[in-house]
């Protein structure tokens, strides 16, 4: 097989790249009371995202949802938020009502309007197959919020 039939692989996703990875490293960054994470690189940050399908079935969903993991998925939706807000200027929030078992709702809304609804399962074993993975779930989730917002621009400015 010569050089120009050896098919060539897309470059792997860097942090640099996606804006939603950073504002996820940010919000980590922004939460760490106690600098822990100061010197630590993006990549190092988002690792315990992903998590690859035997690692999920590792996880048990018996117990409790573990203090880091909810830690995790609140910085994952915050940073939905903050997007939404760089891209529309308006001030966002998010609310997490997740139940023992792992059951539950993550919302980010903008005044009245409710820009994002997602349901949670399993929240134990919340992570991605990949960086790829987890940049693209985030971006369709601000996607969508931003649809919302653009759309009705009176209700998110109550």
């Amino acid at each position: 097989m010569t050089t120009a039939e050896t098919p060539t692989l897309p470059p792997s996703l860097t942090v640099a790249d996606a804006p939603f990875l950073q504002a996820i490293a940010q919000q980590i960054r922004a939460n760490d009371a106690y600098g822990t994470y100061r010197h630590w690189t993006d990549e190092l940050l988002l690792k315990p995202y992903i998590l690859t399908k035997a690692q999920k079935r590792e996880i048990s969903v018996e117990g409790e949802v573990d203090p880091l993991t909810q830690g995790r998925i609140l910085a994952f939706f915050r940073a939905v938020a903050y997007r939404i807000e760089q891209e529309t200027g308006l001030l966002s929030q998010v609310v997490i009502d997740l139940s023992h078992e792992g059951f539950g709702w993550a919302l980010v809304f903008s005044g009245r309007l409710l820009l994002v609804s997602k349901t949670l399962r399993d929240a134990q074993r919340f992570g991605f197959a990949s960086l790829e993975k987890l940049n693209e779930e985030g971006e369709r989730l601000v996607q969508k919020g931003l649809e919302l917002a653009t759309r009705f621009p009176e209700v998110s400015q109550w």
